[in-house]
């Protein structure tokens, strides 16, 4: 990855005051004229930084926590709605620089908790932080909502150092809400912009933190997933996306989909980065039961499993028959699937999934699941903001964009949630019967069959195709391709890493396996990176072709 020379941070004054202003442009020198708005391409002092470059500046005094902190939030008031005006950020913590003062001062005095210390990082707005930024899910129906306390992650974040520097914005509702939806869209935070070429989308519904992450906004992003919500705008926005398995990290605190599927996890521009991030926020979480079958088989330092010769003797299916893909998406997977095979790896191809033509598998049944697990899900959640809550069950909700049609329905409905409103207990058997289904056919007889009769370690697939233009009037265009779906379903571990370009527009290469081979993935997906370092930065384009 490139690397930028630091600045020191005595030369970093103002930037503060500038990026806790939203909406206020960085006034010019002298007689107070506003300068030309950014484009993206300007030099960056911390362009493309690691967290071990980052680290580096501050051991040797180069760099504060609080430069640090301070770079981000001007990088995010240039590009964030002015300039290319990505709207990846909803909005900024205004608490960032006291925290980052704060570690500073630890640092200061020789206490240094680890290798998050000082750190910024970006969280998904359904996470919940209890402090002066609030969690919305994208939706006016909660704003100004500021949760009881810190979601899991959120708090072990903190306690690892990390400076909670933002909230991304996302698909609202993580896009769980109307047909012909566009990804990235939310009533809060407007279209969200895919860094490669603004017209195109930078997918969802973790767009925020796939375009901040690219677009280099934060240090780190976190983003969630039900059924390929890191995956996909990691693909997209050219970054790696790391979903754990379901139960790795705990969700309590986060505004939910399905207790069956969802997961938050890295969205980073390195796998390292990724690694490091991954074992900050691991633990068994009374909130979430989920997490206690993690014990034991978490590991809080994933670092270790990285080895630039990961590739070397490792047992490596490759799925084909995944439909939707083009032939420049397929070309590029046959390189890389070149790369893997020099590197090392053993290649059974093709080792492809079953049920992949059942519409049923991939279709009908999950969104009987979630239309099930939506409506309990969200209902304790709300619940659980206390009485002060703006909405108080998912029929509230349908009321609010109801009464607030043309700020929250200007070009989508909300036909999933009255879908989801209509559902009865998860005692239901027809919500049993397709759980049950769906779990069997991705687990058993899907990706552990297939792993078992090959004697795998990962199954390697194409992640998406290309970013698609953003369309208000039809939505989204799921026509290229996407890998992540049977992992998903089965709530088992995915990678994606940048694996090129189709037409300048970012595509990734996707493996995945067993529960809890995070371990084998994020070596396997290290020493591929490694090889062949196929991320290139955005250049912020208004359109291509």
């Amino acid at each position: 990855m490139n690397r930028r020379r630091f600045l020191h941070a005595s030369t970093l004054g103002g930037a503060a005051v500038l990026a806790s202003q939203p909406g206020c442009a960085p006034q010019g020198p002298g007689d107070g004229a506003a300068p030309a708005p950014a484009t993206g391409n300007e030099p960056f002092e911390l362009h493309e930084a690691t967290i071990d470059d980052l680290q580096e500046a501050m051991r040797s005094g180069r760099l504060t926590a609080r430069a640090i902190t301070e770079l981000y939030l001007a990088r995010i008031e240039a590009l964030n709605r002015q300039g290319p005006e990505l709207r990846a950020i909803i909005e900024t913590n205004p608490e960032a620089l006291a925290i980052a003062d704060g570690l500073d001062a630890e640092r200061k005095a020789g206490k240094v908790r680890g290798p998050l210390h000082g750190i910024p990082v970006a969280l998904k707005d359904n996470i919940d932080t209890h402090d002066r930024m609030t969690t919305t899910a994208g939706s006016l129906a909660l704003e100004g909502s500021v949760p009881p306390q810190d979601s899991f992650v959120a708090s072990r974040l903190r306690e690892a150092g990390a400076v909670l520097l933002a909230k991304a914005n996302m698909s609202e509702w993580a896009y769980w809400r109307g047909l012909h939806a566009s990804s990235g869209w939310s009533a809060r935070g407007g279209q969200c912009r895919n860094p490669y070429a603004l017209d195109r989308n930078p997918c969802g519904s973790s767009s925020g933190s796939g375009s901040a992450a690219s677009a280099n906004l934060a240090a780190l992003t976190i983003g969630t997933e039900t059924g390929g919500s890191i995956m996909c705008p990691s693909s997209i926005n050219g970054i790696v996306g790391l979903k754990p398995t379901v139960g790795l990290w705990s969700r309590a605190g986060i505004i939910p989909i399905s207790h069956s599927q969802d997961s938050a996890g890295p969205m980073t521009r390195t796998v390292r980065d990724a690694a490091i991030l991954l074992g900050s926020a691991v633990g068994v979480d009374a909130r979430d039961p989920a997490t206690s079958v993690s014990a034991g088989r978490f590991h809080t330092d994933y670092t270790t499993f990285l080895d630039p010769a990961g590739l070397t003797g490792a047992r490596l299916g490759i799925v084909r028959n995944i439909p939707g893909f083009d032939e420049r998406v397929a070309g590029l997977f046959d390189r890389a699937v070149d790369d893997l095979r020099a590197a090392g790896a053993v290649i059974v191809d093709p080792a492809n999934l079953p049920n992949m033509d059942s519409g049923s598998v991939f279709q009908e049944l999950p969104t009987i699941v979630l239309n099930y697990e939506f409506k309990v899900n969200i209902n304790r959640y709300f619940q659980g903001l206390g009485p002060e809550a703006p909405v108080k069950s998912l029929a509230d909700l349908i009321k609010f964009n109801d009464a607030h049609r043309e700020q929250e329905m200007p070009f989508f409905g909300q036909e999933r949630l009255i879908v989801s409103e209509a559902t009865g207990s998860l005692a239901d058997p027809r919500y049993r019967k397709a759980v049950e289904t769906v779990q069997r056919l991705t687990r058993a007889e899907g990706i552990d069959a297939v792993m078992n009769r090959h004697r795998l370690d990962a199954l390697v697939a194409p992640t998406s195709g290309p970013a698609w233009l953003t369309d208000h009037i039809r939505g989204d265009r799921f026509d290229g391709g996407d890998s992540a779906g049977t992992a998903a379903i089965a709530g088992y571990p995915d990678i994606t890493v940048p694996m090129g370009l189709v037409a300048g527009l970012p595509v990734g290469l996707s493996y995945f396996g067993r529960a809890w081979s995070e371990p084998t993935l994020l070596r396997i997906a290290y020493a591929y990176e490694q090889g062949t370092k196929r991320r290139q930065p955005p250049q912020f384009r208004p359109t291509l072709g």
